[in-house]
């Protein structure tokens, strides 16, 4: 397989916004998912008949369990060998001050956001020692706020954990990262929900998904950027304006 990219997470939101933009840019494309299993075959039949010169293909995988994680790229090197990029995009997102954070909640952020790239990135500079990785952060790094501790700290894990293996494995991998702020509602949230919380960043509007395509597309053709972060989040990073 050339130029081939593994996204996790990919059969929705941002994933499957990368997914997209990748395939226009000529890219092979690995999509993996764990639950959402009718959205991954949806968005490769839609594909592979608009790009029927390329090839993308399905993984799944429980980012929670060590077993399937350690598998992934294994798996994939033996079917179509040495691919060159690698997006760590899956992550969860659960609410939870310290004082209410069970051990459960814990370590479900921590398996998923930071356990689970770390393996990843492992690995694939172990089999394919060569090529892009792109960790996705988030704004909240900056900030200390507890709201959501465990997810806040796993993030703030990645990011270092971007910066460690972007001094380990240069120069034959780049390593970098995005951070995204205000982008897309939840899933059970209208887009006023969006907006109310765009108020209080510096831009005073969602950003949207284009932000995060442009910085993905910024990093695979800045051939001497590594272990550096993009804040895709409308000067979020910043603070509140007084």
């Amino acid at each position: 397989m050339k130029k081939t990219a593994l996204i996790t997470g990919a059969s929705k939101r941002i994933g499957k916004a990368i997914v997209k933009y990748l395939a226009k840019e000529g890219w092979n494309i690995v999509i993996h998912y764990n639950t959402s299993e009718q959205a991954a075959k949806q968005l490769v039949s839609s594909l592979s008949s608009k790009f029927a010169k390329q090839n993308f293909s399905l993984i799944k995988a429980n980012l929670a369990n060590t077993r399937d994680v350690i598998g992934i790229i294994p798996q994939l090197v033996s079917e179509f060998g040495e691919f060159e990029l690698l997006i760590n995009n899956a992550s969860v997102f659960d609410r939870g001050y310290m004082h209410e954070t069970s051990v459960d909640l814990y370590e479900s952020q921590m398996d998923v956001n930071l356990k689970a790239p770390f393996l990843l990135i492992r690995d694939f500079a172990t089999y394919c020692k060569k090529g892009n990785i792109i960790n996705f952060v988030d704004t909240r790094i900056t900030s200390n706020k507890s709201d959501f501790s465990a997810y806040s700290l796993s993030k703030k894990g990645l990011w270092d954990l971007t910066k460690m293996a972007a001094l380990e494995y240069a120069p034959e991998i780049r390593v970098n990262a995005i951070a995204p702020g205000v982008t897309l509602a939840p899933e059970d949230e209208s887009e006023t929900y969006l907006l109310n919380l765009a108020k209080s960043i510096p831009m005073k509007r969602p950003g949207g998904l284009e932000p995060i395509l442009k910085s993905v597309g910024y990093i695979l053709e800045n051939h001497h950027l590594t272990g550096q972060l993009l804040f895709a989040d409308g000067g979020e990073n910043l603070g509140n304006q007084k």
